[in-house]
């Protein structure tokens, strides 16, 4: 038996964002039915390296299929300025459940942006407005491309407009999908007025004001993924409908975790978990809703899932690499 080594590449080929989007959503369903297994995030804080590392192992039955994997993953905040790399870079290894064989290794950097477009894909699909044609993002990196690639999969995006004090990302951003859709760059405010907003910053402080938001405008808030961040005002999370991805992790370090230790947040302000949702045991947006807002820490489940179908259209395509990571002489 061989690994199939996957780079950036192979993985873009072979997880079209329809795909994973359905594997995502299957993921939350499994998880809210308790066929997974998801040890916390473990972190490895480097602060003189100003990054740190997270583990982050699952399990997955969704019914016709079942898969295993854990992703190596990074925050290093200074990597572009100083070493020309990614802030986050991850390695994804996935495996047979049957026997622990390493299916495959592959780049979990793109893997990472892939599955984080889908959640907001399955976020903004049960809680944004049916007809929702206009998209803000706030924070124009990496993560904002996937971010329109997902939601526009499930509403028909007709214009977006892209916030960054980086006037540079911005405009690869609008260069990139100007042929597309009617997309420009914008001020927060303009932003957040739109039907559906994404906002994938790293701050502290709450940028998004609460009355820039439209009536009726869905948030995904995907930047905080560790305590102390925080991209949206308690104003914000106390009025709208509040939807997270997992309890645990979104109090420690989720969009609502610096109101929630502060005891400004409690468990009544939570409408439930996305989970809830996709199984039906909760309705998603309903006629009298207006803000909506949903809480991304970013599982491993969802890692997990993305690399199924990675490998099962990469083994089906015969691409990538094989070779002998494992001896299998050895008994």
């Amino acid at each position: 038996m061989q690994t199939l080594l996957l780079n950036p590449s192979d993985v873009r080929e072979n997880a079209q964002m329809p795909d994973v989007i359905r594997a995502v959503e299957e993921a939350f369903g499994a998880y809210q039915r308790g066929d997974t297994q998801m040890p916390a995030k473990s972190y490895i804080d480097l602060p003189r390296y100003n990054g740190d590392f997270r583990s982050m192992p699952a399990y997955m039955d969704a019914g016709d299929w079942d898969a295993a994997g854990i992703k190596w993953v990074n925050v290093h905040t200074d990597n572009v300025e100083q070493y020309d790399l990614p802030t986050v870079l991850g390695t994804m290894v996935y495996s047979d459940p049957r026997n622990a064989f390493p299916l495959g290794l592959m780049d979990g950097t793109t893997l990472t942006r892939l599955r984080t477009g889908a959640a907001a894909a399955v976020a903004t699909d049960h809680l944004a407005i049916e007809d929702a044609t206009s998209l803000g993002i706030v924070g124009a990196g990496v993560q904002s491309y996937t971010q329109l690639e997902g939601i526009a999969c499930v509403r028909d995006i007709e214009e977006v407009v892209v916030a960054d004090v980086r006037e540079e990302a911005v405009a690869a951003f609008v260069e990139r999908y100007e042929d597309e859709y009617d997309v420009r760059g914008g001020s927060i405010e303009e932003a957040a007025a739109c039907d559906v907003l994404s906002t994938v910053t790293p701050v502290e402080e709450p940028i998004v004001p609460r009355g820039a938001l439209g009536e009726r405008t869905h948030v995904n808030a995907m930047g905080a993924d560790a305590p102390g961040k925080h991209e949206h005002g308690d104003e914000t999370l106390l009025d709208a409908k509040l939807v997270i991805d997992d309890y645990e992790q979104c109090t420690h370090s989720g969009e609502i975790n610096v109101p929630w230790g502060e005891g400004l947040l409690g468990d009544d302000d939570l409408y439930g978990e996305l989970g809830e949702i996709v199984t039906g045991e909760k309705p998603g947006r309903e006629p009298g809703d207006g803000v909506t807002l949903f809480d991304s820490t970013g599982l491993a489940i969802q890692d997990v899932a993305t690399a199924h179908v990675v490998y099962e259209h990469a083994d089906d395509n015969d691409n990538g690499y094989p070779f002998e990571l494992v001896d299998t002489r050895v008994r």
